[in-house]
C-alpha cells in the first residue's frame, strides 16, 4: 500500500477543516431544524421486561437460604448475626433445606465429630446442587483442606461481610474472606455488635465480649480460627446489652472462648465490665456468665463473688477443670494446678451460698495414667458438679497434642463410661423438692410438654405450658426433681412480673434495625418488588436508614 505524503505540515489541528467545511457554530444551528421521528413500542412489554429479569439471569437477594450451626454460644451468636444481615437484605431465611438455594454451614471445630458432621453436610449440599457458602471455625483454622477446595468461605471476624460472599456465591462465583478486623494495627473483637440478627430465641440475647483467648492449650484447635484475645470495649457492649432490653430480651448471655479473660488486651477486666451491666438490666431480667477458665478469675474472686450475689446476676458459673492430676494439667499447658481450682470453687461455694458451678473434663488425654484418671473420679465425687460435660478426648489435626502418644480408643470410651456412671450416682436436686422459687420462663423443652425457666442459680425449672407465663418472672412450688431438672408449679396467688421494657420480637424478625428504617423501606414500591429489590445495595439501605433517621432527629 502505497504511503501518503504532505507537501507541507499543518500548523493546527484545525487546519485540517476546509472552507468548504461545516463549522461548529453550523452544525449547532442545523440541529435546531431537525424534527424528531417517533418510534412505537409495545409499552405493556417494555414494563414486563423491565420487572422481569431474563430467564438465564442469577439476581442476588431474592433466594433461600439454610442456615445450620455446630458449637458454642459465640457460633451461635454469629450465626444469628449472619442470619440478620441476610435477611434485611432481602434474602429469605428458611428452616427447609431442601426448599434453599444456598446452604450457610457454621462449623465447630473443637472435636471430631462436629467436623465429621459438618464435613457430610457439604457433601450432602454438593449431590443436591446446592450453592454454598462455609463459616465457623474450621475453615478459618484450615482453609486449605480437601474438602473445602472451590467452596466459599467467611471468616470468624468477617461475618459483617456475608452478603457479599452470597452475593458472588449466588452469581457462581468462590470467594474467601479469612482476614482479621483491627484498627490502627490492634486487632479488634470482632465484626460491629449493632448488626442486624435474628435471635434464634427472641427472648435471649447472647454477647460476645471478646474473641480468642490467652492461653496456648496443647488440644485446642479453636485457637488456630479464633487466635489471642481481643475484647469488644465496654460502652459498645452496654450499648448490645440496652439494644437488647429495648428489644424485649429479657435474658443475656456473655459469651467467648474465655470471659475471664476479658479487656486484658485494653486496660480494663470482667468485674469493671459487669459491673456496668448490671446498671442497665431491668428489674426482673437476668444476665449469665459465660466460661472462665481458672487461672484469670483467680485474682478477681472477691469481685466477682459480690457480682454473682446481684439479683439480676445468675449465680452460675462455668469453670472447666479438664483433668484432677497436676502431670495431666501441665501437658495441657492449662496454666494452673488443681490446687488452684479448688480454691476458686471453695471460696464461691462460701460467698455465694447455692452457686451453680460447671466444669468440663477430658477422659484419655495422652499419657493419662489410671492413677491419673482416678484423682478426677476423686474430684467429681467431692464436689458432686451439678453440671458437668465429660468429653472423650480427640486429637485434632495440627495440633501438639495430636502428636504424643495416644492412649488405646476402648480405654479412652471406658474412661468415659466410668466418669459419667459416677455423675449419673447423685441427683443434686432432690433436696430442693418443697422449696418456693423464683423463676425466669424462657423457652420451650425439646419434646415441647412443659416451658423451660430457670431459678436464681440457673437450675432448669419444667413449668406449665401457659403462654402468659413465656418471658415472665413467676413464683412456683417445687414437687418433683430429675438429674438436670426440676419441676415447679405456680403459685396461685403470686405476681407475675413482666421484666422487658418492651415487647419481644416475632421469632424470625429482624433485630437491630430502626424503626423509622424498617417503616421507610417497606414503604417503598421498589422494596415492594422482589425483583426490584434485589438491585438495592447494602450501600442503598444504608443511605435510606440515614436519610429516614435524619429526617426524623
Amino acid at each position: 500500500m502505497p504511503s501518503a505524503s504532505c507537501d507541507s505540515l499543518l500548523d493546527d489541528i484545525e487546519d485540517i477543516v476546509s472552507q468548504e467545511d461545516l463549522k461548529p457554530q453550523d452544525r449547532h444551528f442545523s440541529r435546531k431544524h431537525v424534527v424528531p421521528k417517533v418510534r412505537k413500542r409495545n409499552t405493556q412489554k417494555y414494563l414486563q421486561d423491565e420487572n422481569s429479569p431474563p430467564s438465564n439471569s442469577t439476581i442476588p437477594g431474592i433466594q433461600k437460604i439454610w442456615m445450620r450451626t455446630w458449637g458454642c454460644s459465640h457460633n451461635n451468636s454469629d450465626g444469628e448475626y449472619m442470619a440478620g444481615q441476610l435477611a434485611a437484605y432481602g434474602y429469605e431465611i428458611t428452616e427447609n433445606a431442601s426448599d434453599a438455594d444456598l446452604w450457610l454451614l457454621n462449623s465447630c471445630t473443637v472435636k471430631n465429630p462436629a467436623e465429621d458432621h459438618f464435613r457430610n453436610s457439604i457433601k450432602k449440599a454438593q449431590e443436591e446442587n446446592k450453592k454454598i457458602v462455609l463459616a465457623g471455625c474450621v475453615p478459618q483454622a484450615q482453609p486449605r483442606q480437601d474438602y473445602l477446595k472451590g467452596l466459599s468461605i467467611i471468616g470468624v471476624q468477617q461475618i459483617d461481610r456475608v452478603v457479599e460472599v452470597v452475593e458472588e456465591t449466588i452469581k457462581g462465583h468462590s470467594v474467601r474472606l479469612l482476614g482479621q478486623k483491627k484498627n490502627n494495627g490492634k486487632r479488634l473483637g470482632g465484626a460491629p455488635l449493632d448488626l442486624p440478627k435474628i435471635r434464634k430465641n427472641p427472648l435471649i440475647e447472647i454477647i460476645s465480649i471478646n474473641t480468642g483467648c490467652l492461653n496456648a492449650c496443647t488440644y485446642c484447635k479453636t485457637k488456630h480460627a479464633r487466635g489471642n484475645l481481643a475484647s469488644y470495649p465496654i460502652d459498645e457492649l452496654v450499648d448490645r446489652a440496652k439494644q437488647s432490653f429495648q428489644e424485649g430480651v429479657c435474658e443475656i448471655w456473655l459469651t467467648s472462648e474465655d470471659t475471664g479473660a476479658y479487656g486484658r488486651d485494653i486496660g480494663t477486666n470482667l468485674p469493671a465490665l459487669l459491673w456496668k451491666l448490671v446498671e442497665v438490666i431491668p428489674r426482673g431480667a437476668m444476665l449469665r456468665l459465660g466460661m472462665t477458665n481458672p487461672p484469670y478469675i483467680l485474682e478477681h474472686l472477691e469481685e466477682m463473688a459480690k457480682i454473682l450475689n446481684h439479683p439480676r446476676v445468675y449465680a452460675f458459673l462455668h469453670i472447666p477443670v479438664q483433668s484432677a492430676s497436676d502431670s495431666v494439667l501441665t501437658e495441657m499447658r492449662r496454666e494452673y494446678c488443681v490446687a488452684d481450682f479448688k480454691r476458686v470453687v471453695d471460696f464461691l461455694k462460701e460467698k455465694v451460698p447455692g452457686i451453680t458451678l460447671a466444669t468440663d473434663i477430658i477422659c484419655g488425654f495422652p499419657g493419662e495414667t489410671d492413677q491419673d484418671f482416678q484423682e478426677t473420679v476423686k474430684l467429681v465425687e467431692e464436689y458432686k458438679f451439678p453440671s458437668l460435660f465429660i468429653n472423650q478426648f480427640y486429637p485434632r489435626p495440627g495440633t501438639p497434642a495430636a502428636k504424643m502418644a495416644q492412649i488405646p480408643a476402648q480405654v479412652k470410651k471406658q474412661r468415659t463410661k466410668d466418669l459419667s456412671r459416677v455423675f449419673h450416682s447423685y441427683n443434686p436436686y432432690d433436696h430442693k423438692i418443697g422449696e418456693r422459687q423464683q423463676v425466669l420462663v424462657t423457652e420451650e423443652s425439646f419434646d415441647s410438654k412443659f416451658y423451660v425457666a430457670h431459678n436464681r442459680f440457673y437450675e432448669q425449672v419444667l413449668v406449665p405450658k401457659d403462654p402468659t407465663f413465656m418471658g415472665k418472672m413467676i413464683e412456683v412450688d417445687i414437687y418433683e426433681s430429675g438429674k438436670h431438672f426440676m419441676k415447679g408449679q405456680p403459685v396461685s396467688d403470686a405476681r407475675v412480673y413482666t421484666p422487658s421494657i418492651s415487647k419481644p420480637l416475632a421469632k424470625g424478625e429482624v433485630s437491630g434495625l430502626p424503626e423509622v428504617s424498617k417503616k421507610t423501606l417497606s414503604s417503598l414500591p421498589c422494596w415492594q418488588n422482589s425483583s426490584c429489590r434485589s438491585t438495592v445495595t447494602p450501600a442503598h439501605v444504608s443511605v435510606i436508614v440515614w436519610s429516614s433517621l435524619f429526617m426524623h432527629a
